[in-house]
């Protein structure tokens, strides 16, 4: 019996796949982080202050949605919160940091 052997570029096949597999995680990983940080910044005003919330969505489409691709992310982000990009949000959202309530 004899074995065939693999062609060479099978290896760089493999290779580029996981780096596709982990560029796409990558990716979906920044998004949600992207999300949670922007949700908290009505969070922030109080979901229950209607004019705050309202305010705080008109800044979000000023910024987020009406720059969208004409910036890098990051800057249209910092345009609408006013700050870096923080993963505390996302991390409070999966129960992985405590929740600070001011009283």
């Amino acid at each position: 019996m004899k074995l065939e052997t693999l062609p060479e570029d099978i290896y760089q096949k493999l290779v580029a796949a996981k780096t596709f597999r982990a560029g796409t995680l990558n990716l979906r990983q920044w998004a949600e982080v992207l999300s949670a940080d922007a949700f908290s910044a009505f969070e922030d005003v109080g979901l229950e202050n209607e004019k705050a919330v309202k305010e705080t969505g008109q800044r979000f489409r000023e910024t987020v949605l009406a720059l969208g691709g004409g910036k890098a992310p990051l800057e249209v982000f910092v345009l609408f919160r006013g700050r870096e990009l923080s993963p505390e949000a996302l991390l409070r959202h999966h129960g992985l940091l405590s929740v600070t309530i001011s009283a």
